[in-house]
């Protein structure tokens, strides 16, 4: 339940008081948590092509980041101190990793993005720095320090590798055991240094800054709705100044581009495909044996249908995006998917009722979903 994880405050509660707006630390939001996998199962992981990870290490005041693909001999030759292992979109790969994302189904799927695994060696982190959206810090194995400070214009440390803050004065500190949970705002400062072998886990949100939403929309609209105006000029004369750039060319060119235009729907349509457009890395597992369309009738009537961890669905009024794919389902079946898409599970029979077998039977084969039997 949330109110646990939140410390004890509804969901409304915590949006009202902190939510973008200061920092929050709950004591044992998860008592008795120690983490969803070990070190071995971190560093394979790390060694997958298909998992974005990274390898951070300080020595003194240096600091080096080596990007993925790491393997395991490669990560055991690291010093004994100072260093941190972070893999993104555990999530994806491990279902306790999903099942821990879903504890915050408070908030908005559209926003919620992965978990974050770190591991660090004693002394290890990434230093003093800033993220522009929302985490949510959780403590497995180990012991973390936190040292937070709110948001103002912070300076940075020249030729780092990461953006780190340069002289950071914190204005708090924690002590982070397992099972505790620190929320930060976006641009809030933080440095979390370990004090012995730990685990954290990161959850964080999609906040997509507006120039990259701009740019993505563009390609969106270049797809979909930019006109093709074919450019003419049989008016043209013989250039005096060759490399000059002509008021008429300048003029045609103005005319072509204010005949961009776009709709709240081009938005609405552009915004679901984005938000579950899956990331480069992610690749889906096609069922080794896929059944015939009968046999996975009869499954499904037996069996709930749970959407893969790497599967974004979500929807907006008649329309639903999947996998950054727009479809509009007939009336009938909107509520079942609707249903599918919120719990990200729904009984299988619920949803061949409202007549989504062969639509289902697609997702199966293409890996988006699987069927397990009904609890």
């Amino acid at each position: 339940m949330p109110d646990r994880l939140l410390g004890g405050m509804s969901p409304r509660l915590f949006m009202r008081r902190h939510w973008q707006k200061r920092a929050l630390l709950v004591r044992a939001a998860l008592p008795g948590f120690q983490g969803v996998l070990d070190r071995g199962a971190l560093f394979a992981l790390a060694a997958r092509d298909d998992v974005e990870s990274r390898l951070v290490e300080r020595t003194g005041g240096r600091w080096r980041v080596t990007q993925g693909p790491l393997s395991a001999p490669r990560l055991r030759r690291t010093a004994s101190s100072g260093w941190t292992l972070l893999v993104h979109g555990v999530n994806l790969h491990l279902a306790a990793a999903d099942r821990l994302l879903r504890r915050f189904a408070f908030l908005p799927q559209a926003r919620l993005d992965d978990v974050m695994v770190s591991y660090a060696a004693p002394g290890g982190g990434v230093g003093p720095h800033v993220d522009s959206y929302d985490v949510f810090l959780l403590q497995g194995a180990g012991r973390r320090v936190w040292r937070i400070a709110r948001p103002r214009r912070y300076a940075l440390e020249p030729d780092a590798p990461l953006e780190l803050i340069a002289g950071f004065v914190p204005e708090e500190e924690y002590l982070l055991e397992p099972g505790d949970l620190l929320y930060l705002p976006p641009g809030w400062a933080h440095d979390g240094v370990a004090l012995e072998a730990c685990f954290t886990y990161s959850i964080g949100f999609r906040a997509p800054h507006g120039a990259e939403l701009a740019a993505a929309f563009l390609d969106y609209l270049h797809e979909h709705a930019l006109p093709r105006g074919e450019y003419r000029d049989p008016e043209l004369r013989p250039a005096r100044r060759p490399a000059h750039i002509g008021s008429d060319m300048l003029a045609k060119a103005a005319a072509l581009l204010a005949r961009l235009r776009w709709s709240q729907r081009d938005v609405e349509r552009f915004l679901g495909e984005y938000l579950t457009t899956p990331k480069p890395q992610v690749v889906f597992a096609r069922p080794r044996r896929a059944p015939s369309r009968a046999a996975f009738a009869t499954r499904l009537a037996r069996c709930d249908a749970l959407l893969d961890p790497k599967t974004q669905l979500l929807y907006r009024a008649a329309r639903f995006y999947l996998n950054g794919e727009a479809f509009a389902p007939g009336p009938a079946q909107r509520a079942a998917l609707a249903v599918l898409a919120d719990r990200r599970r729904a009984a299988g029979r619920t949803l061949a009722r409202a007549g989504l077998c062969d639509l289902l039977f697609d997702w199966y084969r293409s890996g988006f979903l699987h069927l397990e039997r009904a609890t």
